[in-house]
């Protein structure tokens, strides 16, 4: 069984190559995905989230030439996303906030481990996942993305330092030490929007 990272080189190579069952793999793959992690971000706006995914695609796909395979395509794909995100709340005239989160949680890690608790327990579209959701994630867009993803695959996907490992090409250890770094990029956007909310 291939490794994810080598089905994506492939994939990325037939598409390169034009054949058109690789882009359908493309989109049924990566859009559902995609989906989810705009929608957290978008206030839980369906329609917001599909425009954002389609442009972040759209632009995505004419430079898979530049995309070196270091990582997992979906990780350079968010980025993509994550700047539609931000040209999404330009267009509205609004900046992201994480505002309030600080007073729910007593530190930026257990922010991560609150949203990630009350999305298991509160069902899709309710008013407080939506709000904890929004706001955290408007925190990680803030990141750099290699610390933003490290920490929504350790604290919202649950996965263990030895699964983030092999997602990223990483050894444990270089995967704890990103961990750390995220952790305190993500205590340093907390504070930066607290003080902007005062």
């Amino acid at each position: 069984m291939a490794e994810p990272e080598q089905d994506d080189k492939n994939l990325v190579r037939r598409m390169l190559a034009g054949e058109d069952i690789a882009f359908g793999e493309f989109f049924d793959g990566h859009f559902p995905r995609l989906y989810r992690f705009a929608l957290a971000r978008v206030g839980l706006d369906a329609d917001a989230a599909e425009e954002v995914v389609q442009a972040a695609l759209c632009k995505a796909i004419p430079a898979l030439k530049s995309w070196r395979g270091e990582g997992a395509l979906f990780n350079w794909l968010c980025t993509f996303c994550r700047h539609e995100i931000s040209g999404h709340f330009r267009r509205a005239g609004r900046e992201p906030r994480a505002a309030g989160l600080i007073e729910t949680v007593s530190s930026a890690p257990d922010a991560l481990v609150s949203l990630a608790d009350r999305l298991e327990r509160t069902a899709p579209g309710d008013a407080g996942a939506g709000d904890v959701s929004r706001q955290v994630h408007e925190a990680l867009d803030r990141l750099p993305p290699r610390h933003a993803d490290a920490l929504e695959m350790k604290y919202i996907e649950g996965l263990t330092v030895e699964e983030i490992a092999a997602r990223l090409g990483l050894g444990a250890k270089a995967v704890e030490s990103l961990l750390t770094r995220a952790r305190l990029s993500f205590r340093r956007a907390f504070e930066a929007e607290e003080k902007e909310d005062a």
